[in-house]
């Protein structure tokens, strides 16, 4: 009765706590669903409604010098699905001016700074409407600007969608929840059925059945019979364990206490003094082998019962000598010569320390004991990654027919009868030996003797193991951090800067970078200020090589993490999953265009700039614009002919994606272009060249070079004018990526975490002038300064999948062709 009440107590508390979890269940998935349904009715509608904008966006023209549109019936027409809402539009043009539409329903909205559409709340004519914002770049009178197109929606579609997705999905939930109760009542009814007939078989069993339990169980309880079996075989051990002891201690200890019991009653008569006394020290024998017995049986328990119980811990070779030593007597330490090998001394064994102890101690007292007056050496090495324990004396030794018998229990050879013993010592130490993966021999000691020879394995100590780089680019490093050790930061090889730990570690931090060494070791200097304890390997290259390194899988040794300066590039790794995302802690306040996925994540604000010498080009004629800068070339074809360059967009990553971009905003690139081929254009690789060109006045000015290697010549007080477009500039951010497989991924995330700190971005918008991308730092290159150098539309490259466009191959090969046409050829389109 006591049996049922307990179990229907289970239940109850069992079907509560189920009924509970259910009801907070439904309660929290309904919350869900309501928030999902909400959401995926304003994300269906969301496309519509960008789509829509986009439609208009796309009629936007400019007729006699201002902007007009002709409204595209589809625009509106995709939006007529519902008799209850309504729908507003508006556009304006870069001045704000009305064009068409609504004229007040952008009252108190920001105009368009772009083209990614923008999703508000807001209020129309006393009616909530979800308003989405896009841009349209336009140039009027020369000037470049973001037209200004809106479209508005009630939200009666979206609300009567989510409340159908939420009915929808409450009913099945409350079936659900019903049918889930009453399975969870049956199911806790036979849940328990197993465990009675477990316990009918337990209670029919005799005292002394400790066999396993064989009663067919499901699979859930299969782990509580396993471990009832476990501890059934274990007491049945522990039980023969404790029997065998008996029986031996029976057995062996019979014939010496017999003796001492007869010795005993022949001293009790004995009138002899000398005799008496004769008796009495063979009655002292027999208690010492009586009580050598005993200890050795209680130790051989004790030593098989660790063995058995596996708590292995890692013990010092030379420790367990030491043990030894400590527990002899002083005229017996005496006796005793100890030789460790260095290598030994520092050897570690993976066991059980007081078996491991018992094991030499029993070596070290047979071998005393049976070589009387004779010294007693111990020595230990290290061979071929194990460890070998010797112990010689120089005793009247083992034949060799009897050193396989005396291995055995209560074994002992013929030359040891008249000696008091057990026949355990070697035994035990046999057994020690096997329990930890080792060997024991019995040899002839050279010049007579025995020599007992031990051999364990050994393990390496993580305290002793080596720090530092294995595999294939060990031994660069190795080379690396020698020649840095002495003269700072050195060339390790070709490309490569070894950036020594300030505090002298050995951890290393290893970059593959498409920026300057000297300009990039800035960032890396003030990183090792904080972490003096990193060691950094810098090997800088060009974008396109990294990239296609990186793609093909070719990178050995893989870095730890890769910052390229052209952002379509490394997107195109992070697509193909070839980078490992980061949360880090700044990318909240990260502009959402400057980061992708969290494996992308931009560091710098750089514009696109035109570059140019001031000694040869006056102030007058410095192009402001594109437009100006093809008038320029256009008119004076032979003055700049073979002195004005540009990326080689075949070659450099960077090149290609400005280029690219270029073509999508200005209707006058193409015409750029051939402008560019007709003055037979110098095509390079690398801006910091363009740019070392231009002072030099081999070249007269260059086209979309990195405004960031351009500020820091003009900081260092070269001559060197730099212009950023009046009518639209193209910026971009240099991208840090951590690869899949990185060795020290936790070194690359905390040097982003660097990058992208205030520290760090003070450094971007000072000295360096790579341009700082968070907000609110202030300095000569941070993005409001920037931004204040120009008059014009700044346009940031965002980073996301759209990027992929322009890597298409046959896409690429077809820019690339008209490319090479115009600006190889000279030859129009």
């Amino acid at each position: 009765m006591t049996a049922r009440a307990g179990r229907a107590s289970i239940r109850r508390r069992m079907l509560a706590l189920t009924v509970l979890a259910l009801l907070l269940t439904g309660i929290g998935l309904v919350a869900l669903i309501r928030d999902y349904a909400r959401g995926a009715s304003d994300s269906a509608f969301d496309r519509l409604l960008a789509a829509s904008a986009f439609t208009i966006a796309g009629a936007v023209q400019i007729e006699d010098g201002a902007v007009t549109v002709e409204l595209p019936t589809a625009s509106l027409a995709m939006l007529d699905f519902s008799d209850d809402d309504r729908v507003f539009y508006e556009v304006a043009a870069p001045d704000g001016a009305f064009v068409t539409g609504y004229r007040d329903l952008g009252a108190g909205l920001a105009p368009a700074a772009s083209a990614t559409p923008d999703f508000t709340e807001g209020s129309y004519h006393g009616e909530a409407v979800r308003i989405a914002t896009v841009g349209r770049l336009v140039f009027v009178e020369g000037k470049a600007g973001w037209a200004t197109i809106r479209v508005a929606e009630t939200r009666g579609a979206r609300a009567a969608l989510a409340s159908e997705i939420l009915g929808q999905a409450a009913l099945p939930l409350a079936a659900l929840g019903l049918v889930a109760l009453g399975l969870v009542w049956f199911g806790i009814r036979y849940a328990f059925a197993p465990l009675v007939v477990m316990e009918r078989e337990l209670r029919r069993r005799a005292p002394e059945d400790l066999s396993p339990v064989q009663v067919p169980v499901p699979v859930e309880v299969q782990q509580l019979a396993g471990a009832l079996n476990d501890f059934i075989a274990r007491l049945r051990s522990v039980m023969e364990r404790v029997s065998g002891l008996v029986a031996d201690a029976a057995h062996q200890v019979r014939t010496p206490l017999a003796s001492l019991r007869a010795q005993a009653e022949v001293a009790v008569d004995e009138e002899d003094p000398a005799r008496l006394r004769d008796r009495v020290v063979r009655i002292h024998q027999n208690a010492v082998q009586a009580s050598h017995l005993v200890n050795q049986l209680l130790m051989d328990a004790t030593v098989r019962h660790r063995l058995e119980a596996r708590e292995a811990t890692v013990v010092a070779l030379d420790a367990i000598v030491e043990d030894v030593r400590q527990r002899l007597d002083f005229e017996e330490a005496g006796r005793l010569a100890v030789a460790l090998a260095p290598e030994a001394s520092r050897a570690e064994i993976s066991g059980d320390r007081v078996a491991l102890r018992e094991m030499l101690w029993n070596l070290v007292h047979n071998a005393l004991t049976h070589a009387p007056g004779g010294d007693v050496e111990i020595e230990a090495a290290v061979e071929g990654g194990r460890a070998v324990l010797r112990v010689s004396d120089r005793g009247p030794g083992i034949p060799a027919a009897e050193k396989a018998l005396v291995l055995e229990r209560f074994a002992r050879g013929e030359g040891s009868r008249d000696r008091p013993g057990s026949g355990l010592g070697l035994s035990i130490v046999r057994t020690v030996a096997e329990a930890h993966g080792g060997t024991l021999a019995l040899l002839d000691r050279p010049g007579g003797g025995l020599r007992v020879e031990v051999t364990l394995p050994v393990v390496e100590s993580a305290r002793r193991r080596p720090h530092g780089p294995a595999g294939p680019a060990a031994a660069l490093l190795l080379a690396a951090a020698l020649l840095a050790g002495s003269v700072g930061p050195g060339r390790a090889a070709p490309g490569t800067t070894v950036y020594p730990a300030p505090a002298g570690g050995e951890r290393t931090l290893t970059i593959l970078g498409a920026t300057d060494t000297p300009l990039f070791g800035r960032f890396i200097a003030d990183f090792q200020a904080l972490r003096p304890e990193i060691r950094v390997v810098y090997q800088e290259t060009d974008t396109l090589p990294m990239y296609q390194a990186a793609s093909s899988g070719q990178m050995s040794p893989v870095p730890d993490l890769m910052i390229s300066s052209a952002p379509d590039l490394q997107v195109k790794l992070a697509n193909d999953g070839f980078a490992q995302a980061y949360a880090s802690p700044w990318l909240d306040r990260l502009p959402h265009w400057a980061q992708w996925r969290a494996e992308a994540i931009g560091f710098t604000f750089e514009p696109a700039v035109i570059a140019y010498n001031p000694d040869l080009l006056s102030e007058a004629e410095v192009p402001r614009s594109h437009a100006e800068l093809i008038a320029l070339l256009e008119a004076q074809p032979e003055r700049f002919r073979g002195r004005v360059a540009t990326y080689d967009i075949a070659v450099s990553g960077i090149g290609h994606l400005l280029a690219s971009q270029d073509a999508l905003i200005s209707s006058n690139f193409w015409r750029l272009a051939a402008a560019f081929g007709r003055v037979d254009a110098k095509l390079s690789g690398s801006s910091p060249e363009m740019l070392d060109r231009i002072v030099g006045g081999e070249l007269i000015l260059g086209y979309n070079l990195l405004g960031s290697y351009a500020f820091a010549r003009q900081a260092a007080g070269l001559r060197l004018g730099v212009v950023v477009p009046e009518d639209y500039a193209l910026v971009m951010t240099r991208v840090a990526l951590i690869p899949r497989g990185a060795p020290d991924a936790e070194l690359a995330r905390a040097f982003v975490d660097y990058l992208l700190s205030p520290r760090g971005q003070a450094l971007a918008a000072g000295v360096t002038g790579l341009g700082a991308i968070m907000p609110d730092i202030s300095g000569p290159w941070s993005a409001g300064s920037i931004a204040g150098k120009t008059e014009g539309a700044l346009q940031p490259i965002p980073l996301g999948p759209s990027l992929l466009v322009a890597l298409d191959e046959r896409r690429r090969e077809r820019f690339l062709q008209t490319w090479r046409r115009l600006v190889s050829d000279g030859t129009a389109p």
